[in-house]
């Protein structure tokens, strides 16, 4: 083997790893679970998560998201052809990693750690900040020699080739994800709202119990059981009532579940079987992602139960979730007042023991 074909074939070695690094980069920011499985549901969730927290404006991430992921896709592809490859593909693509880099140690200083999921892989390859560091350095070290490997008296090629590819791949993506017009409070709900809970129920048992005395004397006794019994916070709005017009009323369990998320359906389950040993269990209702929302009877039926819903879009869900949450998101409020949330699978993840004794303590116990 002679030396040019050895410097050939690792060449050809760099571009293929380097390329393979952005084709799958693309393609995971438009996967869920599985690549291209969900395309509008992943570009959302990385606006969300990773433009919205960079000051990107709703109406401008969406074209952003697309077009940088039709980039992306482009450079993957335009790494395995030689037109312009030396003079402007390979230097495009070490600067875009560049940017990539001080995008991701700026994030990182902010941060004041290395935690979450830097949004390289999407959802499909979670990776920490450090981790996307490292792999973009050692992609523009893998180019660097590259670079120098390449013949510098090769043809620069026909520049329309680039142009065709980059403006493919960027409206191929506009086509798997579409831009879809803001949600205005789309919302389905089944089976009906609950009207009653576990505080007013006791409060017409005790309304009973006052009538049926017929003494002065035991009147006034129940009435001040009764202002012993009656021990809650004051009421606050909770800024849920536009889906639930009773959460800010009594105890309540409030939701975020992705029809589809298998964590979201343990946690329901937990829910359900907590319910079932107590009678007085805090109402459960639920917000879903407008993600596989044909997949809702189906959740139901694996959580054992049916509870009141909404619906919402995919970006208006992630808002209303918190910034930085995930799911499944558990929250416990009582009279509008939260006192708990349980979000994502790590170390605040629902737990239903901590729950089971944090709904049973009264409230001179609980701090918001």
């Amino acid at each position: 083997m002679t030396k040019e074909t050895q410097k050939s074939y690792i060449a050809w070695t760099l571009r293929i790893i380097v390329a393979v690094l952005f084709i799958l980069s693309a393609l995971a920011k438009l996967s869920k679970g599985n690549l291209l499985d969900s395309p509008y549901f992943a570009i959302s969730t990385f606006e969300v998560k990773q433009l919205y927290t960079l000051g990107f404006s709703e109406g401008f991430a969406p074209y952003f998201s697309r077009t940088l992921i039709g980039i992306e896709l482009a450079l993957g592809l335009l790494l395995l052809q030689n037109n312009w490859l030396r003079k402007f593909i390979v230097p495009v693509t070490t600067l875009l990693l560049l940017v990539f880099i001080g995008h991701l140690s700026y994030v990182t200083f902010l941060s004041g750690g290395n935690t979450g999921n830097c949004g390289c892989f999407g959802e499909l390859l979670p990776m920490t900040p450090i981790e996307a560091i490292i792999k973009n350095i050692v992609a523009v070290g893998l180019l660097a020699y590259l670079f120098v490997l390449l013949p510098k008296e090769a043809k620069d090629g026909n520049f329309w080739i680039l142009t065709t590819v980059l403006f493919a791949t960027i409206l191929a993506i506009y086509m798997l994800a579409p831009i879809q017009p803001p949600a205005s409070n789309f919302q389905i709900s089944t089976p009906q709202e609950t009207t009653n809970d576990s505080l007013q129920e006791k409060s017409v048992d005790t309304i009973a119990a006052i009538f049926s005395k017929d003494t002065i004397k035991k009147v006034e006794t129940i009435k001040t059981d009764v202002k012993k019994e009656i021990n809650e916070p004051e009421k606050h709005k909770s800024g849920y009532a536009s889906y639930f017009s009773k959460i800010d009323i009594g105890r309540k369990t409030l939701c975020f579940f992705v029809p589809g998320c298998d964590h979201c359906r343990v946690a329901a389950k937990e829910l359900t079987a907590l319910k079932q040993k107590d009678k007085n269990f805090p109402e459960i209702s639920i917000i879903f992602m407008n993600e596989e929302a044909d997949l809702i009877p189906d959740f139901f039926k694996e959580a054992g139960a049916e509870y009141p819903y909404k619906i919402i879009e995919v970006i208006p869900f992630w808002k209303v979730l918190g910034s930085g949450k995930d799911t499944p998101g558990v929250k416990y409020l009582w009279n509008g007042n939260e006192y708990k949330y349980y979000w994502g699978i790590t170390d605040n993840k629902f737990d239903p023991e901590d729950y089971r004794k944090l709904i049973n303590k009264p409230f001179t116990e609980l701090e918001k």
